[in-house]
C-alpha cells in the first residue's frame, strides 16, 4: 500500500468505503474565461477479469459462529437440565414446580388461536429459520477469497483493504482531485472528482489503472468495475 504523498490528505474510511483527498490545485479555464465547476459525470463498465484456469476451487470463508453456537447450547443445556430434575422430582414423590404446573394449566386451557400462543410461535419459527440461515450460509462477507495457485493454500483479503488499495492507485491519476471506493464482492464502485482535464481523459486512466489493480489483487472473483467521474461542486 502505498503512502499518502506530499500534499494529501487522507479522509475517513468506514465499513468497505475508502475515501481520500487532494489539496486543489489551480484550474484551468474553460473558453471564453469561465470556470468550468458544472456536475458533469462520466461512467464506465467492465466485465470481470478472467481468472487462472489452474489451481484448487477458491470458496469463501466459513464463520465458526461461536457466540451464537454457545448461546444455543446454553440455553438448551439449561432447559433440558431444569427440566430432568423436575421430572426426576415427581419421581421421588415430590411435588412438580410451580413454572412446570402453570405452563401445563396454560397449555391446556387456551385455544390454539390465542394471541400469545400464536405470539410464542412466531418467535419460536423466526428463531428457528434464523439458526437455519446461519448454518446454511458462510457468513464472513468482509472476506474475499484469493485465487488458489496451489492447492493446499487458501487465503482472503479484507473489502476495507482491498479498497484502500485502489484508492491509493486512483489518487495517482493525474485530474483526480479525490476518491470515494466502494469494495463490493462482486463489483467495485469508484466516484472520482476531477478537477482539471477532461472527463473522459481521467476516466479512461482510472480505467486501466484500477482495472489493473484489480486483476493484480489476486482474487478468485475478481468484481467488476464501475467508475464514475465529475467535476467538483458550485461553491455558494
Amino acid at each position: 500500500m502505498s503512502e499518502p504523498r506530499h500534499g494529501e490528505s487522507t479522509g475517513s474510511t468506514e465499513g468497505t468505503e475508502s475515501g481520500t483527498q487532494r489539496l486543489p490545485t489551480a484550474d484551468p479555464l474553460a473558453k471564453g474565461g469561465v470556470r468550468e465547476l458544472d456536475q458533469s459525470t462520466s461512467a464506465a463498465e467492465h466485465d470481470p477479469v478472467p481468472t487462472l484456469e489452474h489451481g484448487g476451487r477458491a470458496g469463501r470463508f466459513w464463520s465458526a459462529r461461536r457466540i451464537p453456537a454457545a448461546v444455543v447450547a446454553l440455553v438448551v443445556l439449561g432447559g433440558a437440565g431444569l427440566l430432568l430434575y423436575d421430572v426426576a422430582a415427581v419421581r421421588a414423590d415430590h411435588p412438580a414446580m410451580q413454572w412446570r404446573r402453570s405452563l401445563a394449566d396454560e397449555l391446556a386451557e387456551r385455544p390454539v388461536d390465542d394471541v400469545w400462543v400464536l405470539t410464542g410461535a412466531a418467535v419460536a419459527a423466526a428463531l428457528g429459520l434464523w439458526l437455519i440461515l446461519l448454518a446454511a450460509t458462510p457468513g464472513l462477507r468482509d472476506l474475499l477469497p484469493m485465487r488458489r495457485d496451489h492447492v493446499d493454500v487458501r487465503a482472503a483479503l479484507d473489502r476495507t483493504a482491498a479498497a484502500m488499495v485502489l484508492r491509493d492507485r486512483a489518487v495517482e491519476v493525474a485530474g483526480v482531485q479525490s476518491v470515494r471506493v466502494r469494495m463490493g464482492r462482486s463489483k467495485v464502485a469508484v466516484r472520482a472528482v476531477s478537477h482539471f482535464r477532461e472527463l473522459d481523459d481521467v476516466r479512461a486512466d482510472l480505467d486501466s489503472v484500477l482495472g489493473t489493480g484489480i486483476k493484480e489483487l489476486g482474487l478468485a472473483r475478481p468484481p467488476s468495475l464501475s467508475v464514475h467521474v465529475r467535476r467538483p461542486a458550485k461553491k455558494g
